[in-house]
């Protein structure tokens, strides 16, 4: 994760149903859906003004942070966070067994 968003604080939004990061007024953030005590991420997205400054890449790394530490189990169903989790398999740990592609991680 770039050093620069180290500080910026995750949000979890439950009116919009997202995790998000807030970077000079500007939103990356990431819908969930709650599946019991899983949480299924959906699709993550960042305000075209952070396109390609690592805001993404931030905020998948925060909220998967939360999901561990809060002993969240995850169903990554969104293709960006997907990838991800492949990139840094030490993550893997926290997605459910039951998740369909969890044998492609």
């Amino acid at each position: 994760m770039k050093s620069e968003y180290t500080d910026i604080p995750l949000v979890k939004n439950e009116e919009k149903k997202r995790f998000e990061i807030e970077i000079d007024g500007h939103f990356a953030f990431i819908d969930y859906r709650m599946m019991g005590k899983d949480v299924a991420l959906v699709h993550t997205e960042t305000d075209a003004e952070l396109s390609g400054k690592g805001a993404a890449g931030a905020v998948v790394e925060k909220t998967l942070q939360y999901l561990d530490e809060n002993n969240i189990t995850l169903h990554p169903y969104c293709p960006y966070v997907f990838a991800y989790i492949k990139r840094h398999p030490e993550w893997k740990r926290i997605v459910s067994p039951k998740f369909k592609g969890y044998n492609d991680l």
